[in-house]
């Protein structure tokens, strides 16, 4: 079992940045350093939409067209698998980028940009963006 923990959303105003973290801790039996993380959004009637991943060595990120050079994510592995940090550093926000944002942890070799091969999924937290 893998428990996630979000942080960092609000509101902005266009142009400006943002920073979510999403805190995730996990039972020795999922190995949490291996896994794939990564965030996706939903805005209200559309469709929760891939934004960003990154793997479980942090050698390869992912992003969404929306998120491409405005986004990037990054993250901290425990040494001890207790605990490992995802961070999604946001800029040059938009007001199309208004949506809950959720955290979301895929095994090895699932594919994290696919909503429907996601293992574990944190509450989300609201992003809001105004001009």
């Amino acid at each position: 079992q893998v428990q996630l923990e979000e942080s960092g959303g609000g509101l902005a105003q266009t142009g400006g940045s943002l920073r979510l973290s999403c805190a995730a801790s996990a039972a020795s039996r999922f190995t949490l350093s291996f896994a794939n993380m990564g965030w996706f959004r939903q805005a209200p009637g559309k469709e929760r939409e891939f934004v960003a991943a990154i793997t479980g060595n942090g050698g390869s990120t992912y992003y969404g067209d929306s998120a491409k050079g405005r986004f990037t994510i990054s993250r901290d592995n425990a040494r001890d698998n207790a605990k490992n940090t995802v961070y999604l550093q946001m800029n040059s926000l938009k007001s199309e980028d208004t949506a809950v944002y959720y955290c979301a942890v895929a095994p090895v070799g699932a594919n994290i940009r696919a909503k429907n091969e996601v293992r574990y999924w944190g509450q989300g937290t609201q992003v809001t963006v105004s001009s």
